[in-house]
C-alpha cells in the first residue's frame, strides 16, 4: 500500500498531479501507453482533487526508477533495428530461392537470409523483405534475374548495400548502393540480370519502430510548454 492509498480523501497539490503526468510521459515515451490512452489519463490527472483520484490512473505503471518485473515469452519477438550480433546467426538459411512466373513471391517478416539468395521473376514481381531478418553470414549476396518483371528488395537502415547487377532495357537501383553500414551490420550484395524488367532497393524502417519514434515525438511535443 502507497501513502496515497492509505489518505484517499487527502486534497491533491498541483505538484502531485504534475508527478503523475510526469510518469504518464514516460509511459508513452516507452510504449507502455499509446497517445488515446495517455491523453485520457493526463486529462484524469488534472481533473482529480484527491489521491484517491488520482492513485488509479499510475495503478499498473512502473515508478520512475523501478524497474518491472522481467517478463517470459515463449513467442520470438522481432529483433530491434541495429541489434546486429544478435541477427548474424550462422546456418543455412531459411529459403533459398524464389520463382515468380506470371505470378509473385514475397520473403518478409522473421526468416533467415543464407549466403546467397536466388530469384526469378518473369512477367512477376517479387518482394524481399529484410527488416526482420536474421542473416546466415556477415556478407549475403541476393541473386535476381528479372525478365518483364520486377524484384523489390527492403533493408533496415544501418545495412550496407553494394548493387552490381546488369540492366539491358531494365536497371538495377544504384541509390542504396555505397552507403557505410553500421559497425557490425550485415552486408547486402545485389547482383543479378534485367531484361526489360528491374530490381529496385529501398531503405525503410520498420512499422513498429516509425510508430515508436512518431509516439516519443508527441510526448516530447507536450513537454515543450
Amino acid at each position: 500500500m502507497t501513502d496515497d492509498d492509505a489518505v484517499p480523501d487527502l486534497r491533491a497539490s498541483d505538484a502531485d498531479r504534475e508527478r503523475v503526468a510526469e510518469v504518464l510521459r514516460d509511459a508513452v515515451a516507452e510504449g507502455r501507453l499509446d497517445m488515446a490512452e495517455f491523453e485520457e489519463r493526463l486529462e484524469q490527472t488534472y481533473q482529480a482533487r484527491t489521491y484517491g483520484e488520482l492513485a488509479p490512473i499510475t495503478r499498473d505503471l512502473p515508478a520512475p526508477g523501478v524497474a518491472p518485473p522481467p517478463v517470459i515469452s515463449l513467442r520470438k519477438e522481432p529483433p530491434a533495428e541495429g541489434d546486429w550480433a544478435g541477427r548474424i546467426v550462422g546456418g543455412e538459411g531459411s529459403s533459398t530461392w524464389a520463382v515468380a512466373v506470371m505470378s509473385g513471391f514475397q520473403r518478409k517478416g522473421r526468416w533467415t537470409v543464407p549466403r546467397r539468395f536466388n530469384c526469378v521473376a518473369f512477367w512477376g514481381g517479387g518482394e524481399i523483405d529484410l527488416r526482420e531478418a536474421d542473416f546466415a553470414a556477415g556478407e549475403v549476396e541476393i541473386n535476381c534475374v528479372a525478365i518483364m518483371g520486377g524484384v523489390q528488395i527492403v533493408v533496415p537502415p544501418g545495412v550496407e548495400v553494394v548493387v552490381r547487377g546488369i540492366g539491358i532495357m531494365g536497371g538495377f537501383d544504384q541509390r542504396e548502393s555505397g552507403a557505410v553500414g553500421d559497425p557490425g551490420a550485415p552486408r547486402v550484395v545485389v547482383t543479378g540480370f534485367a531484361f526489360w524488367g528491374g530490381v529496385g532497393v529501398e531503405r525503410k524502417r520498420t512499422r513498429a519502430a516509425r510508430r515508436q519514434e512518431k509516439l516519443a515525438r508527441k510526448a516530447a511535443t507536450r513537454e515543450l510548454p
